[in-house]
This record gives C-alpha cells, structure tokens and sequence, in this order.
C-alpha cells in the first residue's frame, strides 16, 4: 500500500464504527490473544517488534512476526495522533455484541455499568479492570464511544476479552432479571460477600455521580468505605475495589436486600 494511502485509511479507521485502532504491542497482542480479526500490522522495524514480543507476548511473538510489516519513520508517526512508542500499531475488526445479549447471559458474573463516562482513557482502564476480574462485561451510556482508540488503550486491547457496547436505553436493564446496584457514596457499605453474582454494578462520574433516573431504578444503593475526608475515587479505581472485593470473596452467589437512602457516612465515597 502506498504511503499516502495508509495514512489515509488509518486516519479513517479512527472513525470508522467497525474498526479498532490498536496503538501498541500490548492492546495487539491482547486482540490477538483473545482471538480478534487483525486485518493490518504497521510497525518500524519488524525484528524489533518480534523480540519484544518474544519478551512480553510469546505466545503471540511468530503471529505478530508474520502480520507485521515496516514502514518510514515519517509514516509511522502520522498513523496516530501520540505514536505508541513501542513501535507498532493496528487495524482489527470490533467485535459487535448486543446490550440485550450481555444482559442475559447466565454466566454467575457481575456487570458493569458506566453512567456517562467523561474520559476515554478512564472507560478504557475500566474495561482492562473488569476483564482481569472476569466480569461479564462493560456496558455504558453518553456520547463517547466505548471503542474509540483512546479507550481501547486504556483497556490495552482488553475488548476483546469481554464483551464491550453502549446501553442505548435504561429501560434495557429490565432484561435478564439482574439486580441493579448503584455505588453511591451514601449507600450501605460494601458487603463483598453479599453481591449477587449476577448483579448490574453502576458507576457514575466522579463529579454529579449516577443520574437520578438510574438511582430511581436500584434494587440496592452500596459505597465503598474510604477513610474520612476523603471524597472519591477515580472511575476505574472504584471498579476495581469492587470488582475484586467480590471476586476476592470466593461466593459464587449472595443478596442484597434493596436499602432505603441513609444520610451520609465520614466513611463512605462517590461512585467516581
């Protein structure tokens, strides 16, 4: 392909809603990994890139070895906005899920739900945290895109790892018989070992918190104890703390019994 030509076609592939746009070894051998259509591999010099995946990926180092292929230095830096600088960078093909399917899938793993996240590369980070903990997967609602390249290298490439999609409707979540709970900051304290395995977890930013609307739907309101004085908790770090409070737990089931709003605790946080 000519040089003017995939500049082109990577510029378009960031807006492209069936492509993902990997910036870096580690959101490509993620992709890879978890069995993505890579349809492009551009990188600045191919044996570089082989042995550092042979250091940190070697279970993928002879594919991205064979996908790969070089171009100028002048090229490669204006496939992307920051080039990544491990060098290398990729087209795959998203994967598509309905928010519908993820909500009924049966698995006995929680789901996580972003309310109007603001930061790409926090959504991305929120994704990597919820594949690590083996959720069920990342639904979220406003404008910006879940697989926008910012948040897929947040997520590094985790995408694929679980399923990621917008939730177009809070009327959606009726579908599946999943309980909602809301972190919030004046909800009762976390009980990790009494989270429904199958729960809706909803998060809000870290400065208005859950909409009134997705509050109303809660079958629980739940905060994660903080130490006193201390307001919030960054986006992906709260769905962190509760991800791994639940899976740390090891009960596979429990419930939490829908709780009336208490006034506020020194301990507890905002839904960040």
């Amino acid at each position: 392909m000519q040089e003017g030509s995939l500049i082109a076609r990577f510029g378009r592939a960031r807006r492209d809603p069936q492509l993902a746009v990997l910036e870096g070894l580690h959101p490509l051998k993620h992709a890879l990994r978890f069995g993505a259509d890579v349809d492009d591999v551009v990188c600045l010099d191919v044996e570089r890139i082989a042995a550092l995946a042979e250091q940190l990926a070697p279970d993928q180092a002879q594919r991205i070895r064979e996908l790969a292929h070089a171009v100028a230095p002048e090229v490669f830096a204006q496939l992307a906005p920051l080039p990544p600088t491990t060098g290398v960078i990729a087209l795959a093909q998203r994967r598509h899920v309905a928010a519908v399917d993820v909500l009924t899938d049966a698995r006995a793993a929680p789901l996580v739900l972003l309310e109007d996240p603001r930061d790409l590369g926090n959504m991305g980070a929120c994704v990597r945290v919820a594949a690590a903990a083996d959720a069920a997967g990342v639904l979220s609602t406003g404008g910006h895109d879940p697989w926008a390249p910012d948040a897929l290298r947040g997520a590094a490439g985790l995408h694929y790892a679980l399923p990621v999609t917008r939730l177009a409707q809070l009327d959606e979540l009726a579908r599946g018989g999943r309980p909602l709970l809301a972190l919030d900051p004046q909800g009762a304290p976390l009980a990790p070992s009494e989270l429904p395995s199958r729960a809706v977890l909803a998060f809000g930013t870290e400065r208005v918190g859950l909409s009134a609307q997705l509050l109303a739907r809660a079958d629980a309101r739940i905060g994660i104890p903080m130490r006193a004085g201390v307001s919030s908790l960054n986006l992906a770090t709260s769905v962190a703390a509760v991800l791994f409070a639940w899976r740390l737990s090891g009960v596979a089931a429990g419930a939490v019994a829908p709780t009336e709003r208490p006034a506020t605790s020194p301990g507890g946080t905002s839904p960040s």
